[in-house]
């Protein structure tokens, strides 16, 4: 089994996790990346996608997760999200309504990049309905 190391996901609404685990994989703006103990530290942005915690007894978790940031330092990994729900509890009447808030976004873009930034956002939502579906 990995070494652990401590994980924070933290959200406004609530922390939902402060403990050891053995490995957390990440999804950013860059790509997906995974932390295990003594990672090199870097920031990176989070963009809407599964979030997947490695337990210390061998279990995985599963976070949707959508904006805010990744700090992987010398403590460890937190990850401060601007939404971040347990894939358990996520409504999709939520995720419908932020899909539909997105098109909606694209559709009063006033300029090519705020559109694009809405384009990326719409299609991101849409990969994690696609995730979703498949786990």
């Amino acid at each position: 089994m990995a070494e652990l190391f401590q994980f924070e996901l933290v959200s406004p609404e609530r922390q939902l996790i402060s403990e050891q685990v053995a490995e957390v994989v990440v999804p950013s703006a860059e790509g997906e990346f995974g932390v295990l103990k003594d990672h090199a530290p870097f920031m990176a942005t989070i963009k809407p996608g599964i979030l997947k915690v490695l337990s210390e007894g061998g279990d995985w978790a599963e976070y949707y997760v959508r904006g805010g940031f990744a700090d992987v330092a010398s403590g460890g990994l937190t990850v401060l999200a601007e939404k971040a729900v347990p894939v358990g509890e996520i409504s999709t009447e939520d995720l419908e309504q932020q899909i539909k808030d997105a098109e909606e976004d694209v559709a009063d873009a006033k300029d090519d990049e705020t559109k694009q930034k809405a384009e990326a956002t719409l299609s991101q939502l849409r990969d994690v309905v696609e995730a979703l579906k498949a786990a």
